[in-house]
Order: C-alpha cells, then structure tokens, then sequence
C-alpha cells in the first residue's frame, strides 16, 4: 500500500501528517504507525497525526507517539496539524478542531517567515505544588522543575530519573526543566512515549509557563527550546486553576512524500 504523507515541524518538534478522511490508515495498527515514525526504516518523527473527519469541527486530530501508541494532547502536534489543515485548503484564518482532550482553537498568522500558528489549549484546574517541582496537566502531564541554568545540563539523564521512578514508572510523565533568562525562560523536556529529550514540546512549555508564573507573578512569557522560540500567555483565575491559554509558535512545512508500507 502507498500512503501520501507530509512531513511538519514545530520548533524542531517534529511530526509525520497523513489526510485519514477517507480511512486510508487503520488508526488501530499500531505497528504501522511505530514503522512510519521510525527514523531509519521509515519517515521518522517524534509522532505521527491523522487527519479525520468530525461531526461539527473542522477535523480530529489522531496523535500517536513514536512508539506506535495514541497519545495524550501534544502542543506542537496541535499547531502542525491546523497548519496542515490550512495547507489542505480544510481552513482559512481560524480553526476548530476536536482532540483527545476536547475541543480546540486557533487561529493562522501568516508572516513573511511562513504560517504561525496560535492554539488554544484545555484549562488546566489543578496545580500540584510540590516542594521542588511542580505537576500538572496541559493536555499531558508535566512534571516542572527548576534549574539555576541550562549550560552542560543532561536533561536526558535527569529527566529519565524523574520519568520512571516510583510514582511515574507505570503511567508516565513528561519531566521540564526551565531556567530563566532576564525575562524570559529556557525549557528543555524529557518525553515519555519518545522517551527521549525532544527538541521542544508544547504542553511542555505551557506548563513550563504557568510554573514559571507562580515566581515571578506573570502571565506571558518567551520560551526558548532547543529547537526555537515559543510564547505562551493566559489568565490565572487563582492559584491552581489557569484559562484562556495560548500556545503561539511556528508550524512549518518539511516535505510531502509517499511511502509504500
């Protein structure tokens, strides 16, 4: 079989996009999507979308991590796909897609650089206020902590520690590490499903911002990854409940190929 494919990056987040409208791929073989995903026997990525039709929405988004399983929401994922969508002709100027987490928005910014995407992402309605870190989920889990700085720091090493220890060895969790930088802040992440540090990773960051406010009191921020630049801005209804969140970045365009599976 020989299936279209389009290749997406978000800040180095990096993703394999298949139009599934008319159920080219079984979202249930799992094996095929781990092979697609593959880096050397297949088109490689750290996951891979499905593009399907939904009843009162522009479209579902289908996200799997590289290792074959659906995944919970992912950030960067969210802002390809509409950028996808808008690509596929499906969307214009706004978007509202439906995911594993519920609904979303978003909105297209055209720039001379390429397409911006600006996503709205889930409430979050918990923080968990640890002595050191900080949990709590943006559509995935996250495990925050915070570093003096990010120099020769082993964010693989570190964040694996964290990621199966006693607590999250079954279930997993994402583990971010962020440092500030005057006013802004550097996030690296440790992804569980890549299970690996990633180049960037959107839940990621947003979580990452919403820790970093309980410092410093604010509620926009410049996030640098390892991959690029992202920006994040919400309102704080009170300590542990967070709305109106905004995940703002690049989605760019890779390459669009066919693969015969």
């Amino acid at each position: 079989m020989k299936v279209e494919f389009s290749k997406y990056q978000g800040t180095g987040n990096d993703f394999v996009l298949i139009d599934n409208r008319n159920n080219i791929i079984d979202a249930n073989n799992f094996t095929l999507i781990k092979k697609l995903c593959d880096r050397r026997f297949g088109v490689g990525g750290d996951g891979l979308m499905l593009l399907d039709n939904a009843s009162g929405f522009d479209f579902r988004m289908r996200y799997y991590n590289s290792d074959g399983k659906e995944g919970s929401m992912c950030g960067n994922g969210g802002r390809c796909i509409v950028a996808f969508a808008y690509h596929l002709g499906l969307i214009s100027e706004t978007a509202k897609f439906i995911a594993v987490d519920g609904e979303h928005e978003a909105k297209i910014i055209k720039t001379e650089n390429g397409v911006q995407v600006s996503l709205k992402m889930i409430d979050v309605l918990d923080v968990e206020l640890g002595d050191d870190f900080y949990f709590l989920n943006t559509g995935s889990p996250h495990f925050v902590r915070f570093i003096s700085k990010h120099d020769n720091f082993d964010t693989f090493t570190e964040g694996k520690k964290i990621r199966y220890n006693n607590r999250f060895a079954e279930e997993g969790t994402n583990v971010n590490f962020v440092s500030f930088q005057d006013q802004d802040i550097t996030v690296s992440t440790y992804e569980r499903g890549v299970e690996d540090e990633t180049y960037s990773c959107g839940t990621g960051v947003v979580a990452s911002a919403i820790s970093a406010s309980f410092k410093t009191g604010r509620n926009q921020f410049k996030i640098k990854t390892k991959g690029g630049h992202l920006e994040v801005h919400f309102r704080k209804t009170n300590d542990t409940q967070i709305e109106n969140i905004w995940l703002v970045g690049p989605a760019t365009h890779v390459f669009t190929g066919t693969i015969t599976t």
